[in-house]
């Protein structure tokens, strides 16, 4: 079951996304900056995130599994538990997500994180061109969804 992310659970979306975003970066951040992605901090970005007209909603499967965010046609934080990774949810989760946007979905992948660059091109996703610099040599690119 999906469903929108209430006051009630932020917290629990937090913690989602930041065991999550701490697997998908460990390979290109230190362990210190990994580390700052605590839940509190996670929760005050989600809240963010939320407060610009982004609506978060959750994977339950008999416990929280993962979390997205869909602002009109953007596709973003797209998070699975590490322990819960490979087992359908995120791919359920797109779908959901992309039925939720009101305009051509498209999203931001780490030009590092082949695994979901893969994972969004079965998907039916396209590389757009655009390509946004993050920091000295890491990149996020567009994918779009192909139509």
């Amino acid at each position: 079951m999906i469903k929108p992310v209430t006051e009630k659970e932020i917290m629990q979306a937090a913690v989602i996304h930041s065991e999550s975003w701490k697997e998908s970066h460990r390979s290109i951040c230190s362990a210190e900056f990994l580390e700052s992605h605590t839940p509190e901090r996670q929760k005050r970005y989600l809240e963010s995130e939320t407060a610009k007209g982004a609506r978060l909603y959750m994977l339950f499967d008999g416990s929280p599994k993962g979390i997205v965010s869909v602002l009109d046609g953007l596709i973003s934080n797209l998070y699975v538990l590490p322990a819960e990774q490979n087992k359908g949810y995120g791919t359920q989760l797109l779908e959901f997500a992309v039925g939720e946007c009101t305009a051509a979905p498209s999203l931001w992948v780490l030009s590092t994180n082949v695994g979901a660059k893969r994972f969004y091109e079965r998907n039916g996703f396209k590389p757009t061109g655009n390509v946004k610099q993050i920091a000295d040599g890491l990149y996020e690119l567009e994918l779009s969804l192909a139509g």
